[in-house]
């Protein structure tokens, strides 16, 4: 495994363990909209806590999963900056969505945003590569599983489908890991 991956991993777990020693005094850095107690901060803070450790597993299994790979093409420095562009650009989405919506203040957690941003760099730097889902295992290219998630993301989120998933700051996470490849030049692999 790389090291930035590693550190991630290693960084998000110790969080989720004093958030359980600590509990909603680590509130103030989850991402809150605007005017509910918002902070600058927060558009990185976030993406470091998790409401459950399923939801700590999932994200930390996909970057097992997929950051070492991405980390050894870009280099450490590259893939630090994509995940965070990926991490910044899912907060910002998830805050107009958030203050453009009418349902009450709801405060943002979790990695999901630097993942989708790195699942989408996966895809583009690692198209043919074969991705077995868990359920039901089914085989497919890389490129295939991220364009299927991505559509996935994009339906659920217009029809408000699994309350509580923030699906716009997923694919918001995307579109930073798609802008920073591209300002590298990076374009997609094709084998």
């Amino acid at each position: 495994m790389r090291p930035l991956t590693v550190s991630l991993l290693l960084v998000n777990i110790a969080v989720f363990g004093a958030q359980h020693l600590w509990g909603d005094s680590l509130e103030r850095f989850a991402l809150w909209p605007p005017g509910f107690g918002f902070e600058p901060m927060q558009l990185v803070t976030y993406a470091f806590l998790h409401v459950s450790v399923q939801h700590l597993f999932f994200n930390m299994f996909a970057l097992y999963m997929f950051g070492s790979s991405v980390e050894q093409y870009l280099g450490s420095t590259k893939f630090g900056v994509m995940y965070f562009a990926s991490v910044i650009t899912a907060a910002v989405t998830q805050v107009i969505v958030v203050s453009a919506s009418a349902g009450p203040p709801v405060p943002t957690v979790g990695a999901s945003g630097g993942v989708f941003g790195l699942l989408l760099a996966y895809g583009w730097l690692f198209p043919r590569n074969r991705i077995t889902l868990l359920f039901p295992p089914i085989p497919m290219p890389a490129w295939l599983f991220v364009t299927l998630y991505g559509l996935v993301e994009l339906v659920s989120g217009v029809l408000g489908t699994q309350s509580g998933v923030a699906h716009f700051a997923h694919l918001g996470g995307m579109v930073g890991a798609f802008v920073a490849l591209v300002a590298w030049g990076r374009k997609p692999r094709t084998g």
